[in-house]
């Protein structure tokens, strides 16, 4: 166990730690989550989960950090690119809202900006598996539509998803990760999505 830097060790039981935390961590969230209900529902030790992670809070990360790439890839099976890009954006972004405004996607925010000045990696890996995923794959969608003549000219397409994704966190994600607003209704995440589309495709839809 590495405590002092966050490491996590693999092992043969690894993947079985891991299945049995995300389905204490989905049912009973972080802080509903024991140490003994993880182990339990993995069939190990408390000594043996110990072994791979430090702490519940570097095993919680991983297990976001998973469910930022399943989100992802699901979203990708789902969404037909074939379709005008105003039809792909608000699917895409559909995916990617209501995952930040999950309980789970909260949780996970929060310990990332919590745990990031001690433990950078985890800010790192957090980034990497969730906003920077989410605007590289935005980004890429930008060049190829832009190259069809579907969106105008974009010089900088990762700057043009940044400000897509800012758009489409209007109103909601502060209120939420502050616990100003308990939650949103499917019509009202929907009205800000739309709204940010509009905007999108008013400053790079094609002429």
């Amino acid at each position: 166990m590495n405590a002092q830097t966050g490491a996590i060790r693999h092992g043969r039981k690894f993947e079985q730690v891991i299945d049995g935390a995300r389905a204490v961590f989905v049912a009973d969230g972080y802080d509903g989550a024991s140490v003994d209900a993880i182990a339990r529902a993995a069939k190990v030790s408390k000594a043996t989960l110990y072994s791979y992670f430090p702490d519940k809070r570097r095993l919680f990360m991983e297990i976001a950090k998973r469910e930022c790439q399943r989100q992802a890839d699901a979203a990708i099976a789902r969404i037909d690119i074939s379709r005008p890009p105003e039809v792909v954006l608000f699917e895409a972004a559909s995916t990617m809202v209501r995952f930040f405004l999950s309980e789970f996607g909260r949780q996970s925010y929060r310990i990332a900006v919590a745990e990031a000045g001690r433990f950078p990696e985890i800010g790192e890996a957090f980034y990497a598996s969730g906003p920077a995923m989410a605007r590289d794959a935005i980004a890429a969608y930008l060049r190829d539509r832009s190259a069809a003549g579907e969106l105008r000219q974009i010089a900088d397409t990762d700057l043009a998803a940044d400000q897509f994704i800012a758009l489409c966190k209007a109103s909601l994600h502060i209120k939420w990760i502050m616990g100003i607003a308990p939650g949103f209704a499917d019509d009202e995440i929907d009205r800000v999505i739309r709204g940010a589309v509009e905007t999108f495709m008013a400053r790079y839809g094609a002429a």
